[in-house]
């Protein structure tokens, strides 16, 4: 399952267009990605990523601002009509999700660099 802060006719469109069929659900105007500091907004939270206060964030990730996102995974199990958080990973935690990082890990000289942005198939495919 995925969630993203697009409106619901934004994501169904993409999806779509992409052939995914994974469920996907909108955050569009809701707190859920302030609760899981994904979504950074100082007049409603403190600045806080991958357990990392401000200070730390402008030392080490200063693209992580006020008015900006990052990606995160969390996992939930519900039990009846309790719904759990169970687990969350941030930055590199959430790496294990891309096998190819895995691979690339695995050669001499790695990754080279921190890759935050992949071409969709239809804009480099010729059959899409």
């Amino acid at each position: 399952m995925l969630v993203s802060r697009a409106p619901i006719a934004s994501i169904e469109r993409f999806q779509k267009r992409m052939g995914w069929q994974v469920p996907w659900y909108s955050s569009y105007r809701s707190d859920f990605n302030y609760d899981f500091h994904v979504s950074f907004d100082e007049a409603k939270l403190p600045l806080e990523y991958n357990y990392k206060d401000k200070a730390a964030l402008e030392r080490t990730a200063p693209f992580i601002r006020s008015g900006t996102d990052a990606f995160g995974a969390s996992v939930f199990l519900r039990e009846g009509d309790r719904v759990f958080h169970t687990y969350s990973a941030y930055g590199r935690g959430v790496d294990q999700l891309l096998a190819t990082y895995r691979w690339l890990e695995l050669v001499p000289l790695g990754r080279q660099r921190h890759v935050t942005e992949f071409p969709y198939r239809d804009t480099y495919d010729p059959q899409p």
